[in-house]
């Protein structure tokens, strides 16, 4: 927050003629990759705009930190802190297709579904439609049970379906006593069905455990059983937070030297081990909107040339402030299209917000 309110304080010193020509040189240098001169400016932004003029607005640039010349007859490049000034105030973010959002929308449709294999099939569709890696922090909250049912599958052996308050799935496998009879599935099913609705699976475990103490008479040896096995299970989200990386493919694809290839997998290890993710996303989970991260902002993505693209999703009731439960985006070059990419990941996570309403 403090860094954005810098440059926007950075930003209003600007005259209009310093931001458009900053403003051409990082879309040119987006677009190209290559420094743009005097020249070239001028007949881009107006031909009445004299060069000399143009230059002297460059080394002022350039006396600020916003510009570089890569060589010394060379034109200009942003720098990161040119860079991340020209996101934060001056990118023209545009809206993704309708066509884009159907896809997003449909594939972060929840009922019936488990919410890793929503999250694994929305991340891999950012990841194809941003032609990036896409990366999610699952959420790591135990969420409220609606329904469950036992299903015997062998002998020994029942699936335990959990539906929760969302109409998201989640599917157990546990060990039953041998040759339990249909009826006490069922039996089982229905009291914790009666307990159940509105609490977290911990709190109705606590609760069933205090009235079999009370009224053990009442159930079926077998039933309890099947009860507490039930009841047992541990739900994906409540161990550590689950991190899905999609589509690597697409940053490698674009590698020329083994220099790259060894700064890109070192950077995927450190995040896959949670030791970069932990530390940016702290920042980005507590506030709203989209965050980039570029070189400036971290030394991993300094090292690889990368930038990351990155939105939190949300839940809330009609009592409850909004809670943050995970966060989904993008990691690709730092010379990515961050006015579609950033709108893409924005309107993604508010999908995957919408689960939790």
């Amino acid at each position: 927050m403090n860094k954005l309110k810098n440059n926007m304080t950075l930003l209003s010193s600007l005259d209009n003629r310093s931001r458009t020509i900053l403003q051409h040189i990082v879309e040119s240098y987006l677009e190209t990759g290559n420094p743009i001169g005097s020249n070239t400016l001028s007949k881009k932004i107006s031909p009445s705009l004299a060069s000399a003029t143009i230059r002297n607005v460059m080394s002022n640039l350039e006396g600020l930190n916003l510009l570089k010349s890569p060589h010394i007859s060379a034109g200009r490049i942003p720098t990161e802190t040119g860079l991340k000034l020209f996101i934060d105030g001056l990118l023209q973010v545009g809206d993704i297709s309708s066509d884009e959002k159907k896809s997003i929308e449909a594939l972060s449709a929840g009922m019936g579904k488990s919410l890793n294999n929503i999250l694994s099939e929305t991340s891999a569709a950012l990841s194809g439609l941003s032609n990036c890696v896409s990366l999610v922090m699952a959420p790591t909250f135990e969420r409220a049970i609606k329904h469950i049912e036992f299903v015997p599958i062998d002998n020994d052996k029942a699936l335990v379906v959990i539906v929760d308050i969302f109409g998201l799935v989640e599917n157990r496998i546990i060990d039953i006593p041998k040759g339990t009879p249909a009826g006490n599935l069922i039996e089982a099913s229905n009291f914790i069905n009666a307990r159940a609705v509105g609490g977290t699976l911990e709190e109705t475990k606590k609760q069933i455990e205090e009235e079999l103490l009370i009224h053990r008479k009442e159930i079926d040896v077998i039933s309890e059983k099947v009860i507490k096995a039930g009841l047992a299970v541990k739900t994906e989200d409540m161990d550590y937070p689950s991190l899905i990386v999609t589509g690597k493919n697409n940053i490698y694809s674009d590698l020329n030297t083994q220099e790259d290839f060894k700064k890109i997998n070192e950077l995927f290890e450190k995040i896959e081990q949670g030791q970069t993710l932990t530390e940016l996303l702290k920042n980005s989970l507590s506030g709203t909107g989209v965050h980039v991260f570029i070189g400036a902002d971290n030394k991993l993505f300094d090292y690889s040339g990368c930038s990351m693209i990155v939105a939190p999703f949300k839940s809330k009731d009609n009592k409850t402030k909004a809670k943050t439960l995970g966060a989904i985006g993008v990691i690709g070059p730092i010379r990515v299209n961050y006015g579609k990419i950033i709108p893409m990941v924005d309107f993604t996570a508010q999908a995957i917000s919408k689960l939790f309403k």
